[in-house]
């Protein structure tokens, strides 16, 4: 299982909120589409952003596991809802659970792979969780 890393409060609002699109600036390798990750939030916040709420304050963590459904490109970023950047990748998601204690994690950048024991600690939430 891969892990994807994404700044605080964007992997906050994947986990928590309705984002359901991470903007990237590179297309999603094929090998990933339909595949289960672990969301990862970063070391680091993306300072620009404005979004707000609960449990967008975890860093350094897997914090949800989702499945990217899909990637498209958009100049206007409409196609996506209040989520979409223009310009951007979109990568759609789906089924995300967020994880009732975050698993602490060093993340890394584009997919990388966690230790089986991240995985393992993930999953066990995953699975407790009702969906």
């Amino acid at each position: 299982m891969k892990a994807l890393t994404i700044r605080q409060p964007w992997a906050g609002a994947i986990a928590h909120q309705t984002k359901r699109v991470e903007n990237r600036s590179w297309k999603l390798p094929a090998k990933h589409e339909g595949a289960r990750v672990l969301i990862h939030a970063g070391a680091q916040p993306d300072r620009d952003a404005q979004v707000y709420g609960d449990h967008l304050d975890v860093y350094s963590a897997i914090v949800a596991v989702a499945t990217i459904t899909g990637c498209h490109y958009s100049e206007d970023g409409t196609c996506c809802g209040p989520w979409g950047f223009e310009n951007a990748y979109h990568w759609t998601l789906d089924d995300v659970i967020a994880l009732p204690e975050p698993v602490p994690a060093k993340g890394a950048l584009g997919f990388w792979t966690p230790t089986d024991e991240i995985v393992n600690a993930a999953l066990r939430q995953e699975t407790g969780v009702a969906s």
